[in-house]
């Protein structure tokens, strides 16, 4: 009760009396003791006054008894206590005193000089003292005023009284009743209401305090309604509801995640939810609020220990109820084993090659990064190997798809058998494969491995059927610093050994990047080239063998550079085909060479002449008859003087699309050349099955056919003779490239070849170069008849 309502106002009330009225009181008695000081005062000095003048005479006459008289009648009067005398000359010493032994106070003096008037005027002759007692505050008041003090003192404390009465009577006791109530609506539940009747405050008070008891008492009713209507949503809910403290402790479950997880209610409340979490997914549930914002839910999936030992793999979305310390959450957990494992299977699908179960290139990706990461981790190095069979395209197009992928199978199954548990091996798409060798010595162990790869091509995949592989090898961190860069570098050396004969292994060399610098610059020249028209048709003559007559003319492709001037035509044909640039170039070719053959056939004597255009075989699109038609239309052409050249390895290729072109060409009455003939496959057996009109000699044939060496020669020969005849029963025109000798001239038309070309008779020239030549020769000729 220290701190009760009652003792803080008698607080105030005695407060106020000791600052506003004490100190009133105190005035007043001082005021009385300085006034009856003051008149004791006045009375003593006239007193000093007349005994002074009643002692001079006595004292002059040095009358002791006299002055002893008259000192002890002025002691006897009033307030005066004590008198001295004292003479000049200290003859005489005189003093009276009524001061009680007991007494201890302080005493008031007051002194006067005794003047004595003689003949010659006025003397001191000593001097009178009187004391008296010092006046307290209480000593000066008279009776009236002990009378007024006393009524005043009785009226203070009769209304400090009332007041303390009033207050117990107004304010206490209804406060008394207001708090008794609260206590009971808190200990007992009940909403109590305070029994109290006035119009003042506090009856306002306990109104306002029923009418909150009433409609608290109300809302109460309705929370417990509406609580008992969410306990009921809560548990007959079919989902997995529980709900946790700010320190991840369950606090309630819905019957539903009991009936689904196996526990009991009594077994899980209060344990942290972190300990029926698998070890393995428990830092990721505890991880879970990094970066919650207020108002977003937390989502996390983990793996959850049932009560029977089972484990689910469970997505758990939380929200929060609540802040700060008491903060509470609510979650929804959901079961989603069956999901899980779905997406497991659809990633493992995403990432393997379905075909031989190899990883793909998505997940090769992926495990490239894991494995750099770990030789960094272990100090070693990382070897990949680049793999790409050699004519396994020839598989599919002759032996169809089902024969190519049996081949694969069994190919990866041979190579697994030479895997160690820490290798990775991927299929990166078609026949293109790649392994990751993780060693000491990267090198030395993925030559090892390619001698074992060399080894599983040994034996046939089927009858007659023998693979090859070229491998590129790069070491990382030797030859790469990332994974791109390390996959990038070994592509760029199997890429080397497939322009080096193919069937074996390289390692990544430095000499590569110069290459693969000089190929993006090709690259450029091209995209430049087309963009800036820096492509031409070059014409080539070719002659009969028996009169040097020209026949036709070959367009080959060639880049006049601004600063480098004219380019060698096989790396950009080279690079052309490898970016499917190619038929763009192509097109262009086309085009100005049949210009180009539109403008010689103006010189008399040139209106037959033919001219034959190199294709490669991506160049055999649908639209490609289509085109050709428009061009020699617009020039006013005839289709049989266009001859249109393929190698044998368009043929190779036996694709529907370029034999329904070549096909469509023959109709529209273009002529067929198959250009190198003899240097591939089976090239006999094209002559029966291809709509060949031109056969063309390769210059390496032309070559031997006078070689020093006497087996060489009669070989070379032979074979010369043999495809003349063959070509000739079939109807074919024979054509012998690279004739640079006359002897080479005379020998070939002994054979019975029917046409030639070569540095002999003309070098490839721009078309105005030529036409201007060509002119001119048939001004001499018409000159000379």
């Amino acid at each position: 009760m220290n701190n009760s309502v009652e003792n803080r106002f008698f607080a105030i009330v005695c407060g106020a009396l000791l600052i506003f009225v004490a100190p009133l009181f105190v005035l007043f008695l001082f005021l009385s003791s300085e006034r009856a000081d003051k008149e004791i005062r006045d009375h003593i000095s006239v007193l000093l006054v007349a005994n002074s003048q009643a002692l001079a005479k006595p004292l002059w006459d040095l009358d002791e008894d006299s002055v002893t008289q008259i000192s002890a009648t002025m002691v006897s009067q009033g307030a005066i206590v004590k008198v001295e005398v004292r003479d000049q000359s200290s003859q005489l010493n005189v003093t009276q005193s009524t001061i009680p032994k007991s007494f201890d106070g302080e005493l008031v003096q007051v002194s006067r000089a005794i003047i004595y008037n003689t003949v010659d005027g006025p003397k001191n002759l000593g001097s009178i003292a009187v004391y008296y007692p010092k006046l307290g505050l209480f000593s000066g008041l008279k009776h009236e005023e002990v009378v007024f003090i006393s009524i005043f003192i009785f009226a203070v404390l009769t209304v400090f009284g009332t007041a303390l009465i009033g207050n117990r009577l107004f304010v206490i006791q209804p406060l008394m009743r207001l708090i008794a109530a609260i206590e009971a609506t808190r200990q007992l539940g009940s909403r109590h209401h305070v029994d109290w009747q006035s119009s003042d405050e506090i009856g306002r008070l306990a109104r306002s305090f029923n009418e909150m008891q009433t409609k608290l008492e109300s809302e109460e009713k309705e929370l417990k309604l509406a609580h008992r209507l969410a306990t009921d949503i809560y548990n007959l809910t079919p989902a997995m509801l529980f709900s946790l403290d700010n320190e991840d402790r369950i606090i309630a479950v819905s019957d539903y995640w009991l009936v689904a997880t196996g526990y009991g209610r009594a077994e899980v409340i209060g344990r942290r939810f972190a300990e029926l979490v698998t070890p393995d997914t428990r830092e990721a549930f505890q991880n879970r609020k990094e970066g919650f914002e207020n108002g977003a839910a937390l989502d996390v999936t983990v793996k959850f220990l049932c009560a029977d030992g089972r484990i689910m793999d469970v997505l758990i979305l939380e929200s929060k109820t609540a802040t700060g310390p008491n903060q509470l959450s609510l979650s929804v957990m959901t079961d989603v084993t069956a999901l899980k494992a779905s997406e497991d299977r659809n990633h493992r699908q995403a990432i393997t090659d379905h075909l031989t179960g190899l990883l793909n290139r998505q997940g090769f990706e992926t495990a490239l990064d894991g494995k750099i990461a770990e030789a960094d981790a272990s100090g070693q190095e990382l070897a990949c190997l680049f793999i790409d069979l050699d004519r396994f395209k020839w598989i599919n197009d002759n032996m169809g798809h089902a024969e190519g992928d049996r081949a694969l199978r069994e190919l990866v199954e041979r190579l697994n058998e030479h895997l160690a548990p820490s290798d990775q091996a991927a299929r990166l798409g078609g026949d293109e494969f790649a392994i990751l060798l993780p060693a000491k010595d990267g090198e030395k162990r993925a030559r090892a491995m390619c001698e074992q790869i060399a080894t599983v091509f040994e034996a046939p995949f089927g009858p007659d059927l023998h693979l090859s592989a070229s491998i590129g090898i790069a070491i990382y961190p030797r030859h790469a610093s990332n994974a791109a860069e390390l996959l990038q570098k070994s592509d760029m050396a199997m890429y080397a050994k497939k322009r080096d004969g193919k069937n074996g292994a390289q390692i990544f060399d430095n000499s590569m990047l110069d290459s693969a610098r000089a190929r993006a610059e090709i690259e450029s020249h091209i995209e430049n080239g087309l963009a800036e028209d820096w492509f031409d048709a070059y014409l080539q003559p070719i002659v009969g063998l028996d009169d040097h007559r020209i026949a036709g003319f070959e367009a080959l492709l060639r880049l006049n550079h601004p600063q480098k001037g004219l380019m060698p035509p096989a790396g950009i044909i080279h690079v052309a085909e490898e970016t499917a640039k190619i038929v763009r170039v192509g097109n262009v070719i086309m085009e100005k060479a049949i210009g180009h053959l539109a403008n010689i056939s103006r010189i008399p004597g040139m209106q037959d002449t033919y001219l034959a255009i190199n294709f490669s075989p991506l160049q055999f699109e649908a639209a490609l008859p289509s085109r050709l038609a428009g061009l020699v239309g617009r020039h006013g052409i005839r289709p049989d003087r266009i001859v249109v050249e393929i190698t044998e390895a368009v043929l190779m290729h036996d694709n529907p699309q370029i034999r329904m072109v070549l096909t469509e060409l023959r109709l529209f009455g273009c002529r067929i050349a198959l250009d190198d003939f003899g240097t591939g496959y089976s090239s006999l057996s094209y002559l029966n099955r291809f709509p060949v009109d031109i056969i063309k000699v390769d210059q390496s044939f032309t070559r031997s056919i006078n070689d020093t060496n006497d087996d060489v020669r009669h070989k070379s020969r032979m074979l010369i003779e043999g495809i003349t005849t063959l070509s000739h029963k079939m109807d074919c025109t024979v054509i012998a490239e690279g004739i640079e000798t006359e002897e080479e001239c005379r020998t070939l038309h002994q054979m019975g070849l029917d046409y030639g070309q070569g540095y002999l008779f003309h070098r490839p020239q721009n078309a105005s170069k030529l036409i201007e030549d060509l002119t001119a020769v048939v001004n001499e000729v018409a000159q000379a008849s």
